[in-house]
């Protein structure tokens, strides 16, 4: 459907939207204090962010039959409506927890949708952790999910390895960490503000080749 010129305005100047899904179950949770650093980075680019985490991860194991879960169903319709998305998770014997990797599991009830799952979207990876191998093994995974679910990783993934070190009082407190994280969500809004773009002016050439062709030759 051809959208009005005014209707095309407001997509544009709408604030991109980014949903943000991992910590843990425990509170405080490391993994969390990270991931809402990412999305403050996210919200400093102009995004308005969501963030599901501890008990909107305690989630019955994936099955088809929990579809009508009531926080399945919302982490379904926050994934449907986000322009990208940062994950987060604690690093568990070198890889994603199981809470976390529950919650991508239930989204493959997007398959169906046009796009199917997160085609195109931007998707931010981080990992807390002790050790290097387990941090850098954990975004890795979580890469590995965004490419299954046709999303594109973001250039930035940030692995925080001794992480009773950069983390006091439920925040993160080391510097440097903090700048990779807020600069990871702001890759998250640029990517998907250049998607809109693309995705508009898409949308002008089509309607140029269709008045084109209703004009005829000449």
């Amino acid at each position: 459907m051809t959208m009005t010129p005014q209707a095309q305005r407001e997509e544009v100047s709408r604030a991109p939207f980014v949903l943000g899904v991992g910590g843990s179950l425990r509170q405080p949770s490391q993994s969390e204090a990270a991931l809402r650093l990412a999305l403050r980075g996210a919200e400093e680019a102009g995004a308005v962010t969501a963030l599901i985490t501890g008990a909107g991860l305690d989630l019955p194991l994936y099955s088809s039959s929990h579809a009508d879960h009531p926080a399945v169903l919302r982490l379904l319709a926050s994934a449907r409506r986000a322009d990208g998305l940062i994950l987060a998770s604690p690093a568990y014997h070198g890889s994603i927890s199981g809470a976390v990797k529950n919650a991508l599991d239930y989204l493959q009830f997007l398959s169906d949708d046009d796009p199917p799952y997160l085609d195109g979207r931007a998707i931010g990876a981080v990992s807390t952790g002790l050790g290097t191998q387990a941090a850098v093994q954990t975004v890795d995974a979580l890469r590995n999910v965004a490419h299954a679910l046709r999303a594109w990783p973001t250039p930035i993934g940030v692995a925080i390895h001794e992480i009773t070190r950069v983390y006091q009082n439920n925040e993160i407190t080391d510097a440097r960490t903090a700048e990779l994280l807020r600069t990871m969500g702001a890759q998250v809004v640029a990517f998907a503000r250049s998607r809109r773009l693309l995705h508009d002016l898409e949308a002008l050439r089509q309607e140029a080749d269709v008045e084109a062709l209703a004009h005829g030759p000449g």
